[in-house]
């Protein structure tokens, strides 16, 4: 495929939820590192009268074979990952507890939103995408309610008092780990 077709099939097929293609430079810089690795090769360069030559790629054996590779180490092993949002939370302190529980609302709604958006995408192919195809959207899911689950359940301790926090609080704090040291 060209990369132009790459971008759409991607989008056709929904897998734009899980790989970021919003970006058509994005793709041809991907292109590029493959095609430089030898993971890729150009099949044909196609021309239509009055359009653009499309370059036509195709994987390599050995592009077959470090994807295969690539998706077992995948799939069968755990991987710490550092997505953003534990990063702001561990630094939540920062903000006061009023402001941290205003953000919290905001992003519980959000994803409650999305849970939403899911549901109904779901509800609308579930009997059309066989699951084998859906399977990155279930996963994608679950972590969604998981999170929304975590973070009402710290929206609700703001709200009721059970977690909070204050600048006196806090010294007081910073103190006793200074004094462990």
């Amino acid at each position: 495929m060209h990369p132009y077709r790459i971008q759409q099939l991607i989008k056709e097929r929904g897998k734009d939820e899980v790989i970021n293609v919003r970006q058509r430079t994005n793709i041809y810089q991907t292109i590029d590192r493959l095609l430089r690795d030898g993971l890729i090769s150009v099949r044909e360069t196609a021309r239509e009268t009055g359009k653009p030559d499309r370059t036509i790629y195709e994987a390599t054996d050995e592009g077959r074979g470090v994807l295969a590779q690539w998706l077992r180490e995948i799939l069968s092993t755990p991987c710490e990952e550092f997505p953003e949002f534990p990063v702001a939370v561990s630094f939540a302190p920062m903000l006061t507890s009023e402001d941290t529980t205003k953000q919290l609302e905001t992003r519980l709604h959000a994803l409650e939103q999305e849970l939403g958006r899911l549901d109904s995408l779901f509800a609308t192919h579930k009997d059309v995408i066989p699951r084998l195809f859906m399977l990155e959207m279930e996963y994608k899911r679950a972590m969604l309610v998981a999170e929304l689950e975590w973070v009402g359940s710290v929206v609700m301790d703001l709200r009721t008092g059970a977690l909070t926090w204050n600048d006196d609080w806090l010294r007081e704090i910073t103190k006793q780990f200074e004094s462990r040291g």
